[in-house]
């Protein structure tokens, strides 16, 4: 939601069309069926189905839409699969009014009156009344977030990163240790945390490592682990690129600066169980931003929560209003 109404505030107002909103790619599709996306402006990452799909599913079956992609995911590689599935333009996100604008024109999808004369025959848009809830709002700001860290993750590893929808949800930390636990049961893991703080903002950057893929990482890096210090020390590298490009997405977005503490490893080879054993007393009440990379062709994907405190919340949430309105 809060997606579509970013975007739609961005559309120029002297554009007569008629706009349809799709939460997901399957409604997308069934709205261009019906002859109600003859430009469709699309994200990558939805859920049910993605933005690739939808371009896959639109040539197959030869759908009249022309499409301009405006997505948070902004690794080269997907730019390059986007244009190669017949996408018009890439427009990262948050979309600038004179960067689409300017697209709009360069692809004949708008054809603006002379400055000297009056527009005509141009209806009064109203903004459809988008009413974004604070989980929504911060899912879309860590969105945009996860894809500017992708993307580096992407340079430095020479991969694709595969990114989902993230999930915001607020935890007693005995209910996030019981949500991780169940979801990694049996795994043995290596953490990594990095504390941030920031106008009254503050919460710890927690990164999860699965140690079956510790050797896949160091191959991709280039790096040759001659024991747990030197992997320690891959691990703290890799998730200062991943923290620190992922909290810079959410500063930029809600106009903060944070000041990072060093990475610190918190355990190396143990369960889920055992780091919380180890750490509860560092975390209580905490709003939790869930973020999962996957790397494509790689049995290889990182969990990386963002933990903020308690007290952070209230100024967070007024961070996040001023930017839904």
């Amino acid at each position: 939601m809060m997606a579509r109404k970013q975007l739609i505030r961005a559309l120029p107002l002297d554009w007569p069309v008629h706009i349809t909103q799709a939460g997901n790619g399957e409604e997308a599709l069934d709205a261009i069926r019906q002859g109600h996306g003859h430009v469709v402006l699309l994200d990558l990452t939805m859920p049910v189905m993605d933005g690739y799909q939808v371009l896959s599913r639109i040539r197959t079956e030869g759908l009249k839409a022309r499409v301009v992609v405006v997505s948070g995911d902004v690794q080269e590689e997907a730019q390059r699969r986007v244009q190669e599935l017949g996408a018009l333009a890439f427009i990262r996100k948050p979309a600038d009014p004179d960067e689409l604008r300017e697209t709009l024109i360069r692809l004949g999808l708008l054809r603006p009156a002379p400055s000297t004369s009056p527009v005509i025959g141009v209806p009064g848009r109203i903004d459809p009344d988008l009413r974004v809830n604070f989980r929504d709002a911060l899912r879309e700001v860590s969105n945009v977030a996860m894809g500017r860290a992708a993307a580096l993750l992407a340079r430095v590893l020479g991969v694709f990163v595969q990114l989902p929808v993230p999930n915001v949800n607020l935890f007693e930390v005995s209910e996030l240790h019981m949500a991780l636990a169940d979801a990694q049961r049996g795994e043995r893991l290596s953490a990594v945390c990095q504390g941030f703080i920031g106008e009254s903002i503050a919460g710890e950057a927690l990164l999860l490592f699965h140690d079956a893929e510790s050797a896949e990482v160091a191959r991709l890096l280039g790096w040759q682990p001659q024991g747990d210090a030197d992997e320690a020390e891959m691990l703290l590298d890799l998730a200062s690129i991943l923290i620190g490009a992922c909290l810079a997405g959410i500063a930029e977005q809600i106009d903060v600066r944070f000041s990072q503490g060093h990475p610190q490893l918190l355990g190396q080879h143990s369960s889920i169980e055992r780091l919380f054993q180890l750490n509860n007393r560092r975390w209580r009440k905490t709003l939790a931003v869930e973020i999962s990379y996957a790397i494509e062709d790689h049995n290889l994907h990182f969990d990386l929560l963002l933990l903020f405190t308690e007290t952070s919340i209230a100024r967070l949430t007024q961070k996040i209003h001023y930017l839904m309105d």
